[in-house]
Protein backbone atom coordinates (compact mmCIF):
# COMPACT_ATOMS: atom_id res chain seq x y z
CA UNK A 1 0.00 0.00 0.00
CA UNK A 2 1.05 3.70 -0.70
CA UNK A 3 2.82 5.02 2.35
CA UNK A 4 0.81 8.01 1.71
CA UNK A 5 -2.81 7.01 1.58
CA UNK A 6 -4.47 6.91 5.12
CA UNK A 7 -4.91 3.72 6.55
CA UNK A 8 -7.21 1.45 8.75
CA UNK A 9 -7.45 -1.51 11.09
CA UNK A 10 -3.44 -2.80 11.94
CA UNK A 11 0.15 -1.31 10.47
CA UNK A 12 2.85 -2.60 11.07
CA UNK A 13 6.17 0.14 11.65
CA UNK A 14 10.17 -0.82 10.81
CA UNK A 15 11.27 0.86 14.22
CA UNK A 16 15.47 1.15 14.47
CA UNK A 17 17.33 2.24 17.54
CA UNK A 18 15.19 0.33 20.20
CA UNK A 19 17.31 -1.83 22.63
CA UNK A 20 15.48 -1.89 25.85
CA UNK A 21 11.81 -1.90 27.22
CA UNK A 22 12.44 1.98 27.91
CA UNK A 23 13.14 2.34 24.29
CA UNK A 24 9.40 0.39 23.70
CA UNK A 25 7.74 2.75 26.34
CA UNK A 26 9.09 5.66 25.09
CA UNK A 27 7.96 4.77 21.06
CA UNK A 28 4.31 3.51 22.64
CA UNK A 29 3.56 6.83 24.05
CA UNK A 30 4.60 8.29 21.22
CA UNK A 31 2.09 6.52 19.16
CA UNK A 32 -0.38 6.25 21.22
CA UNK A 33 -0.65 9.58 21.54
CA UNK A 34 -1.80 10.42 18.03
CA UNK A 35 -5.87 11.35 17.20
CA UNK A 36 -7.31 7.86 15.97
CA UNK A 37 -4.89 5.37 17.31
CA UNK A 38 -6.66 2.92 19.42
CA UNK A 39 -3.68 0.44 20.51
CA UNK A 40 0.20 -0.22 20.04
CA UNK A 41 2.16 -2.93 20.79
CA UNK A 42 5.73 -2.19 20.83
CA UNK A 43 9.03 -4.80 20.73
CA UNK A 44 12.94 -3.87 20.55
CA UNK A 45 12.86 -7.76 19.68
CA UNK A 46 11.61 -7.74 16.44
CA UNK A 47 12.15 -3.57 16.04
CA UNK A 48 8.25 -3.06 15.15
CA UNK A 49 5.54 -1.07 16.47
CA UNK A 50 2.00 -2.65 15.24
CA UNK A 51 -0.70 -0.04 14.94
CA UNK A 52 -4.28 -0.04 14.82
CA UNK A 53 -5.70 2.92 14.35
CA UNK A 54 -8.59 4.69 12.73
CA UNK A 55 -6.94 5.74 9.77
CA UNK A 56 -4.29 7.52 10.68
CA UNK A 57 -1.86 7.57 7.84
CA UNK A 58 1.68 6.21 8.32
CA UNK A 59 3.37 9.59 7.72
CA UNK A 60 2.35 10.53 10.74
CA UNK A 61 3.29 7.57 12.92
CA UNK A 62 6.44 7.46 11.38
CA UNK A 63 6.88 11.23 12.18
CA UNK A 64 6.16 10.59 15.74
CA UNK A 65 8.14 7.59 15.89
CA UNK A 66 11.51 9.32 14.41
CA UNK A 67 10.44 12.76 16.98
CA UNK A 68 10.75 10.25 19.66
CA UNK A 69 14.43 9.52 18.65
CA UNK A 70 14.31 6.66 16.93
CA UNK A 71 14.08 5.46 13.17
CA UNK A 72 11.86 3.84 10.35
CA UNK A 73 12.89 1.75 7.84
CA UNK A 74 16.07 2.95 8.95
CA UNK A 75 15.57 6.75 8.05
CA UNK A 76 16.17 9.52 11.28
CA UNK A 77 14.55 13.01 10.83
CA UNK A 78 16.94 15.48 9.09
CA UNK A 79 20.10 15.53 11.63
CA UNK A 80 21.17 19.14 12.95
CA UNK A 81 22.86 19.56 16.02
CA UNK A 82 20.56 22.59 17.75
CA UNK A 83 18.15 19.95 19.39
CA UNK A 84 18.36 21.31 23.16
CA UNK A 85 16.92 18.09 24.26
CA UNK A 86 18.98 16.21 22.44
CA UNK A 87 22.04 17.48 24.00
CA UNK A 88 20.35 17.54 27.67
CA UNK A 89 20.10 13.63 27.45
CA UNK A 90 23.21 13.03 25.99
CA UNK A 91 24.79 14.98 28.72
CA UNK A 92 23.21 12.83 31.26
CA UNK A 93 23.53 9.33 29.18
CA UNK A 94 27.87 10.80 29.50
CA UNK A 95 27.74 11.92 33.09
CA UNK A 96 26.76 8.13 33.83
CA UNK A 97 29.28 6.61 31.51
CA UNK A 98 31.65 9.15 33.14
CA UNK A 99 30.83 7.57 36.51
CA UNK A 100 31.26 4.49 35.32
CA UNK A 101 34.40 4.59 33.90
CA UNK A 102 36.02 6.95 36.54
CA UNK A 103 35.67 4.12 39.39
CA UNK A 104 37.54 1.66 37.66
CA UNK A 105 40.00 4.36 35.95
CA UNK A 106 40.95 6.31 39.43
CA UNK A 107 40.33 3.31 41.27
CA UNK A 108 43.01 1.49 39.65
CA UNK A 109 45.11 4.24 40.05
CA UNK A 110 45.19 5.26 43.63
CA UNK A 111 45.53 1.28 44.11
CA UNK A 112 49.22 1.79 42.80
CA UNK A 113 49.86 4.94 43.95
CA UNK A 114 48.84 4.74 47.48
CA UNK A 115 48.52 1.00 47.69
CA UNK A 116 50.81 -1.14 45.67
CA UNK A 117 53.47 2.03 45.79
CA UNK A 118 56.45 -0.82 45.03
CA UNK A 119 54.66 -3.32 42.76
CA UNK A 120 57.35 -3.01 39.89
CA UNK A 121 54.51 -1.75 37.26
CA UNK A 122 55.45 1.12 34.55
CA UNK A 123 53.39 3.76 34.23
CA UNK A 124 51.99 2.68 30.95
CA UNK A 125 51.40 -0.63 32.12
CA UNK A 126 49.34 1.21 35.06
CA UNK A 127 47.57 3.08 32.74
CA UNK A 128 46.62 0.22 29.93
CA UNK A 129 44.92 -1.38 33.43
CA UNK A 130 43.11 1.90 33.93
CA UNK A 131 41.30 2.07 31.43
CA UNK A 132 40.66 -1.60 30.82
CA UNK A 133 39.31 -1.25 34.67
CA UNK A 134 37.34 1.63 33.71
CA UNK A 135 35.26 -0.08 30.56
CA UNK A 136 34.32 -2.78 33.13
CA UNK A 137 32.95 -0.81 35.86
CA UNK A 138 31.25 1.23 33.41
CA UNK A 139 29.48 -1.75 31.98
CA UNK A 140 28.94 -3.29 35.29
CA UNK A 141 27.47 -0.05 36.41
CA UNK A 142 24.83 0.06 33.54
CA UNK A 143 24.03 -3.54 33.99
CA UNK A 144 22.81 -2.82 38.02
CA UNK A 145 20.57 0.14 36.76
CA UNK A 146 19.52 -1.82 33.72
CA UNK A 147 18.74 -4.91 35.36
CA UNK A 148 16.46 -3.06 37.29
CA UNK A 149 14.15 -2.62 34.97
CA UNK A 150 14.50 -5.71 32.49
CA UNK A 151 16.87 -8.27 34.32
CA UNK A 152 19.73 -8.92 34.75
CA UNK A 153 20.87 -11.07 31.84
CA UNK A 154 18.75 -8.95 29.48
CA UNK A 155 20.32 -5.53 31.09
CA UNK A 156 24.14 -6.84 30.67
CA UNK A 157 23.99 -7.51 26.56
CA UNK A 158 22.25 -4.14 26.38
CA UNK A 159 24.64 -2.74 28.73
CA UNK A 160 27.85 -4.49 26.53
CA UNK A 161 26.45 -3.50 23.04
CA UNK A 162 26.56 0.39 24.22
CA UNK A 163 28.65 2.72 22.46
CA UNK A 164 32.43 1.03 23.09
CA UNK A 165 33.52 4.11 20.55
CA UNK A 166 32.31 6.36 23.33
CA UNK A 167 33.72 4.75 26.04
CA UNK A 168 37.15 4.20 24.87
CA UNK A 169 37.60 7.95 23.80
CA UNK A 170 36.33 8.91 27.50
CA UNK A 171 38.88 6.81 28.80
CA UNK A 172 41.68 7.43 26.32
CA UNK A 173 41.10 11.66 26.46
CA UNK A 174 41.27 10.64 30.83
CA UNK A 175 44.52 8.83 31.06
CA UNK A 176 46.23 11.52 28.01
CA UNK A 177 45.24 14.41 30.15
CA UNK A 178 46.58 12.64 33.50
CA UNK A 179 49.99 11.79 31.73
CA UNK A 180 50.25 15.37 30.18
CA UNK A 181 49.68 16.94 33.64
CA UNK A 182 51.62 14.74 35.82
CA UNK A 183 53.81 11.99 33.79
CA UNK A 184 50.90 9.46 34.03
CA UNK A 185 49.15 7.04 36.77
CA UNK A 186 49.15 9.81 39.52
CA UNK A 187 45.87 11.51 41.05
CA UNK A 188 46.11 15.10 42.37
CA UNK A 189 43.70 17.36 43.45
CA UNK A 190 43.50 19.93 40.50
CA UNK A 191 44.22 16.99 37.51
CA UNK A 192 40.62 15.01 38.71
CA UNK A 193 38.42 17.65 37.99
CA UNK A 194 40.06 18.80 34.41
CA UNK A 195 40.13 14.79 33.86
CA UNK A 196 36.63 14.11 34.44
CA UNK A 197 35.69 17.54 32.23
CA UNK A 198 38.01 16.72 29.37
CA UNK A 199 36.32 12.90 29.71
CA UNK A 200 33.25 13.96 29.59
CA UNK A 201 33.43 17.01 26.69
CA UNK A 202 34.96 14.68 24.52
CA UNK A 203 32.64 11.48 23.76
CA UNK A 204 30.03 14.26 24.04
CA UNK A 205 29.17 15.24 20.73
CA UNK A 206 29.25 12.04 19.44
CA UNK A 207 26.99 10.76 21.87
CA UNK A 208 24.35 13.23 20.71
CA UNK A 209 25.49 12.46 17.07
CA UNK A 210 24.25 8.43 17.74
CA UNK A 211 21.46 9.78 19.82
CA UNK A 212 19.97 12.40 17.48
CA UNK A 213 20.43 10.12 14.14
CA UNK A 214 19.64 6.67 15.52
CA UNK A 215 17.88 7.00 18.64
CA UNK A 216 20.81 5.22 20.42
CA UNK A 217 22.51 5.78 23.65
CA UNK A 218 25.84 5.28 25.30
CA UNK A 219 23.72 4.79 28.94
Amino acid sequence: MDGSVSVSDTITINVGGMTCKSCENTVHDAIISIEGVNSVTVSHESSTAIVQSNGTSREIISVAVKESGYTVDGLGLDFNWTDTSVWKQSARNTMWCLIGCSIGDFGTIAAFQFVFTDSGWSTMSIMILAVINGLLTSIALETLILSKQMGLYEGFKVAIGMSFISMVAMESSMNITDYLMTGGAMLTWWAIPIMLFVGFITPWPYNYWRLKKFGRACH
